[in-house]
C-alpha cells in the first residue's frame, strides 16, 4: 500500500512502544524509513524491542524509560530527543485499564488509570507541541482512544472518562494549534487482541470471542489495519484531516455500543473471579520482572 520510503526523514515517538499496539506501529514506521523512538515505564522491555526491531528492519530506534505520569520526567525525555533535532510526529499509545464495578473502585484505582491515560497523554502532547510552536515546526499527533468516547462504557469508567478527555483534547488543540501546522487526530480501534488486553480486561475469555460473536463483520481487528491507518494519518496524504476520531471496529460500536454493557449479567462470583485472575496475573508479571 505504501512506498517503502514514505516516512524517510520523519522522527516519530511512540509512547507505550515496547509492547502490543505501540510496538506494532513503531515497527511499521521503521519499515517505511522513519527514525523511531519508543518509551515506556520498563526501559528493559523498550531496549529489547528496539534491538529486535533494528535487527529486523535496520534503521534507528531510540529507547527511553519514562513514567508519563511524571510531567518533569516527560519534559526531560522530550528535551533529550530534541537535542538531535525535533520530532515530526507523536503517537500517544500508552494506556491502562481494568474492569470493575464502579461501586467497587477505590480512589487509588481510579487514579491509576486517569494519571496514565489523561494526565500522561496531556503531558506528552504539551511537551512536544510547545516545542513545535516555539520552533515554528509542523507536526502530527495521533492518539489511541476507544469507540466509547462517544457513548461511554460501564465497568471501565476511569478509562471511559480519561479517553473522552483525550478526545476532547484532540478537538480542542486541533482548533487552537491548527494555525501552526500542527494536526491532532485519534484512532478508536475495536478489539485487536494483545496479551496485555486479554489478561486484564477479559480474564478467562478466549481472545476475541465476544467480538467475533457480536461484530457486524464477524471478526476482530488486525495489527496491520491499525498500522496502515496510523501511517496514513501522518503520511501527508490528507493533511486536512484534523480534530477527528476515526473508529476502526467493523461498525461494532454502531451495532452494539462497542463497550462493556454485556457485563451487566455477571454475578458477584464472576466479578470476584475476574478480580482474582487480574491480581494473580499482575503478581506473576511483577515476579517475572524481578
Amino acid at each position: 500500500m505504501f512506498n517503502d520510503q514514505l516516512l524517510v526523514g520523519r522522527k516519530i515517538l511512540v509512547t507505550g512502544g515496547g509492547t502490543g499496539l505501540g510496538k506494532s506501529m513503531a515497527a511499521k514506521f521503521l519499515q517505511l524509513g522513519a527514525e523511531v523512538h519508543i518509551c515506556g515505564r520498563r526501559k528493559g522491555v523498550c531496549d529489547e524491542t528496539a534491538t529486535e526491531l533494528m535487527a529486523e528492519f535496520g534503521g534507528k530506534v531510540g529507547s527511553h524509560g519514562v513514567d508519563i505520569r511524571d510531567s518533569a520526567a516527560v519534559d526531560a525525555m522530550v528535551e533529550s530527543i530534541w537535542a538531535d533535532g525535533p520530532l515530526t510526529d507523536l503517537i500517544n499509545n500508552a494506556a491502562g485499564n481494568f474492569i470493575s464495578r464502579s461501586e467497587d473502585l477505590s480512589p487509588r484505582g481510579f487514579d491509576a488509570i486517569a494519571n496514565i491515560v489523561m494526565h500522561g497523554t496531556f503531558y506528552m502532547t504539551h511537551a512536544v507541541g510547545r516545542r513545535w510552536i516555539a520552533g515554528k515546526t509542523r507536526g502530527n499527533v495521533v492518539s489511541i482512544t476507544v469507540t466509547w468516547v462517544r457513548n461511554g462504557s460501564p465497568y471501565v469508567v476511569p478509562s471511559a472518562m480519561s479517553k473522552s478527555a483525550i478526545h476532547a483534547m484532540t478537538m480542542s488543540l486541533a482548533t487552537e494549534w491548527g494555525r501552526y501546522g500542527i494536526r491532532l487526530n485519534t484512532i478508536a480501534p475495536g478489539e485487536i487482541p494483545t496479551e496485555g488486553m486479554s489478561k486484564r480486561i477479559k480474564p478467562g475469555d478466549e481472545a476475541g470471542a465476544r467480538t467475533k460473536a457480536m461484530d457486524p463483520m464477524g471478526r476482530v481487528g488486525s495489527m496491520e489495519e491499525l498500522q496502515n491507518l496510523a501511517v496514513f494519518l501522518i503520511s501527508g496524504g490528507c493533511d486536512w484531516i484534523n480534530g477527528e476520531t476515526i473508529a476502526m471496529d467493523g461498525a461494532q460500536a454502531l451495532a452494539m455500543g462497542g463497550n462493556f454493557y454485556q457485563l451487566r449479567d455477571w454475578s458477584d462470583k464472576d466479578w470476584t473471579d475476574a478480580r482474582d485472575a487480574i491480581k494473580a496475573q499482575n503478581d506473576k508479571d511483577k515476579a517475572k520482572r524481578g
